[in-house]
This record gives structure tokens, C-alpha cells and sequence, in this order.
């Protein structure tokens, strides 16, 4: 199948050198030019695609060549950009950092060059004048077919610009072009915590900041450039990767300021199966939704939230009670912390054994792929997934039922897995095995059956 996608890559020199900010202008400024607009970001980042979808209204999708195969990867650009008119796609990391410190793959690069995407690379100006080109040049020479054909400096005076944009042109020609700049913006900075970015939601201001921003890129971005650029982008070759429509199911799924990490394509990978997704609050609400044959508690910060998570006392009991009876659930991260004994003291659902506690350093860092030690509500005994690991907090009994292993071959024991229940610190993407989120359907297919009187035994 072949889809017409324009689209360019944002990629950076490194982390921190104003990829999210700079994306989320070029963003806001195509919205309010009244174009459809796409949006991603490479690798397995929650946080910065809410920015994205803050500023599309809708969802900003992942794209990451660890979790999926080529062809799922450039199914998902194309799905997600179906009726768009350009989609912007934000890298990861430096734009050839990859899974190891010597290595491009799962890389912003290794995206760019399987999708055959155009790169705007940003260069961070602060500080710095002709040794931009050197930068610049040294990003066109470390590897070939690297994509790279434009670049905005961030961080750049306007008095600054001209002379080295004629620098950039004279040095380069038509191999990478400059494509304008962003000067300081200190009241449109985006600040951060432990785990990056605090979320959207938190943001005080976040629209009158990102208009700000829309403001500047329309003074000092070369947007018609940038959308030729876009536009030159090549047909996407994929093969459509469905989940087929089941039996309708309705799934309960935690949403608020402590319960916000998700995949959008999970939640959309659930709608296509048959999904009735249930939005609630932990911090809020008295009682899970009713009538629901599944629960979905994603990650977030629970950590900051638990006087309040501890004090609905309601609540806790409701989902205790629900896994106790057999309620099909997938935690994750901080779904899961919520669901042990305590979090730094404070007593929480109490579903499972352990106690949360504050590590102060990042814990088993990184990309893993998960390995079921017995059959599970997921999978089978010996079946694997690609998945990730990023928090500071840990817990005195993560779980023994899957064993995760990095590219290293540094492995470990997590995750409490039963025929019901997925809860544990990795993320995983639902298209990066998908017999695991069928696998999870058909649990809330049977749990709708057995409270319907009925005995459905076949799994898919």
C-alpha cells in the first residue's frame, strides 16, 4: 500500500537543545494557519507528545524502531497522518544517539532513514558563531543518506541570524539549507522534573506560551520552507497492520494529573478492537466506572499526588475489591506502584505485596525486552515484547514473572503477572506484539460473559 505523507523530521544535536519548544512553534504556528497538522516523536517519550496534542488536538503518536518492526513503524506515520497536511515529527536524543553510546539504532536517524523522511536539524546558537558550521558539517559527514537538507537555529539573536545564515549558504549550497531561527524565550520555557518535562497539564499559561511561540516562528522560521521541504518527502510503502473488530467491551482507564503515560495508539488499538473506553480519576472519583470488563492504570506521577491518591479511600477499596474478583488488568509503572501496599509511607490499594519507595536515581534505565516466566493474562510462558523502563522510584517486591533484558545482556526479574493482572515498572507498546493487547481483550471479552451468566473459554 502506498500513501502520500508529507512530513519532515525535527531532529537535534542533543538532548536539550530546544527540540520540544522549537517542534511545538512549527506546531502551533501550521494550527493556526488553519492546516491539518500530524504529529510524533521518536522513541518511547510520553511527555513531549502532550505538548504535541495540546497543541493539534489530537493525538501525538510514537515512532520507534526498537518497539516496532519497519513496516508497523511506517504503517503507524501513515495511519496517524491520514488526512493531514503535513506532520511534523520530533527526535529523540541527539540525532544519531541510538540504544548504546556507539550506536544509530531506535535512533532519531535510523526513523528519519527507514520512512525516508527530510531532517531540519537544530543547532543550539547560544554562545556560539562560525563553530555552527562546524557543527552543522560534522552532522553531514558522520553518516550517509542521513536526510539532513535543513537548519534552524535555536537560541540565535536576530542580529546574529543573517550573517550566519550567508555562512551556512555559502559553506553548504543547496545540500543543507537554513531555514531560520528562534531567539531567547525565556517566558515560553518549559520546565522540567525527574523524569523530563512536567506534564501539559501542569503548565500555568501553556496556550498563551505556545502562541508566543507561534508568534515568533511566523516572524523568524521559514514556514513556506518548511512545508516545501515536507512536501518533497517520498510516498510511504507499508503493508496496513489491523486489529480486527471483536465482541464490544467496556474498559475502565485512569486519566488525571497522576495517571497520564499513554501510548495514544494503545488507547486507539483498544477502540478498533471494540473498546468502550471508561475515562476516570483516582484522585477524583468516589468508585471505578460500572459495568466495565477491564482496567488499564498507566503511569504518570503518583508520587506527587499521594495525600490524595491515600485519602480516597473509596476508590482504593473499589479497584481492591475489583481485582480481588477477577477484574482483567493492566498497570504500568505508576498504575502499579499505586496498586502495592504504600508509596513513600502512604497507604494505597494494597492489591499487591511491597512498598514503593524513592530510589533518587534513575532504576533499570532503558529499553528491555520482557520475557514471561509462566503463563499470563498477556501471554504465554517463553512469549516476549519490546518494552521500557524510566522512573526514579522503586519497590521492595517488583515481581518475579517476567524477566527483562537489555541489549546488554544485563537481565533481571519483574512484574506480577496471573491470569488476570499485567503489573509491573516496564512500559510496553501494544504494536510491538499485538497478540498481547488481543490477549488482554479477550480476558475482558470472558469477564463480560461470566458476569453475563455465560462460559466463554476460547482465547484467540
Amino acid at each position: 500500500m502506498m500513501q502520500t505523507v508529507p512530513r519532515l523530521v525535527v531532529a537535534g544535536t542533543n538532548s536539550g537543545c530546544g527540540k520540544t519548544t522549537l517542534t511545538c512553534a512549527i506546531l502551533q504556528a501550521l494550527v493556526n494557519r488553519g492546516l491539518g497538522v500530524g504529529a510524533f516523536k521518536c522513541g518511547p517519550d510520553y511527555i513531549d507528545p502532550m505538548f504535541h496534542s495540546r497543541v493539534i488536538g489530537a493525538h501525538s503518536a510514537n515512532l520507534d524502531l526498537f518497539f516496532f518492526s519497519p513496516n508497523t513503524l511506517k504503517f503507524l506515520l501513515a495511519r496517524n497522518s491520514r488526512d493531514c497536511d503535513v506532520s511534523i515529527v520530533e527526535g529523540v536524543m541527539g540525532f544519531y544517539d541510538g540504544l548504546s553510546l556507539t550506536s544509530t539504532r531506535a535512533s532519531t536517524y535510523a526513523v528519519a532513514r527507514e520512512t525516508g523522511s527530510p531532517v531540519v536539524l537544530a543547532v543550539n546558537a547560544r554562545g556560539a558563531a562560525y563553530s555552527v558550521l562546524a557543527t552543522i558539517q560534522g552532522f553531514l559527514e558522520l553518516e550517509p543518506e542521513n536526510g539532513i537538507q535543513g537548519v534552524i537555529l535555536n537560541q540565535c539573536s536576530p542580529m546574529s541570524y543573517p550573517a550566519l545564515a550567508q555562512a551556512i549558504r555559502e559553506r553548504f549550497g543547496e545540500r543543507v539549507i537554513p531555514l531560520g531561527y528562534l531567539p531567547p524565550m525565556k517566558e515560553c520555557a518549559l520546565e522540567s522534573r525527574h523524569l523530563g518535562l512536567v506534564t501539559a497539564q501542569e503548565v500555568e499559561g501553556l496556550k498563551q506560551k505556545l502562541n508566543l511561540l507561534a508568534a515568533q516562528a511566523e516572524k523568524s522560521l521559514d514556514l513556506e520552507g518548511l512545508l516545501a521541504l515536507a512536501r518533497s518527502a517520498p510516498p510511504l510503502a507499508f503493508e496496513p497492520a489491523v486489529m480486527e473488530r471483536q465482541e464490544p467491551v467496556r474498559i475502565a482507564v485512569a486519566m488525571d494529573k497522576a495517571f497520564c503515560f499513554y501510548y495514544g495508539d494503545n488507547l486507539k488499538a483498544l477502540e478498533e478492537l471494540g473498546a468502550e473506553l471508561v475515562y476516570f480519576s483516582p484522585l477524583a472519583d468516589e468508585k471505578l466506572p460500572e459495568n466495565c470488563q477491564g482496567l488499564y492504570l498507566g503511569g504518570g506521577y503518583p508520587e506527587l499526588y499521594t495525600p490524595q491518591l491515600g485519602q480516597n479511600q473509596t476508590m482504593l477499596e473499589s479497584i481492591r475489591t475489583a481485582l480481588a474478583a477477577g477484574l482483567p488488568c493492566i498497570a504500568e509503572c505508576g498504575g502499579f506502584m499505586y496498586l502495592t501496599q504504600a508509596i513513600a509511607g502512604t497507604p494505597m490499594a494494597g492489591a499487591l505485596e511491597g512498598e514503593c519507595y524513592d530510589n533518587g536515581k534513575l532504576t533499570r534505565f532503558g529499553y528491555v525486552t520482557l520475557t514471561a516466566r509462566k503463563d499470563n493474562l498477556l501471554c504465554h510462558a517463553g512469549e516476549s515484547i519490546p518494552a521500557h523502563e524510566f522512573h526514579h522510584w522503586d519497590c521492595t517486591i517488583p515481581g518475579t514473572d517476567f524477566t527483562a533484558e537489555k541489549v546488554s545482556g544485563k537481565s533481571w526479574a519483574c512484574a506480577v503477572a496471573t491470569p488476570t493482572l499485567y503489573a509491573g515498572f516496564p512500559h510496553f507498546h501494544f504494536y510491538a506484539n499485538p497478540a498481547f493487547v488481543r490477549n488482554f481483550y479477550t480476558a475482558c471479552r470472558k469477564e463480560k460473559h461470566r458476569h453475563a451468566g455465560d462460559h466463554e473459554t476460547r482465547r484467540d
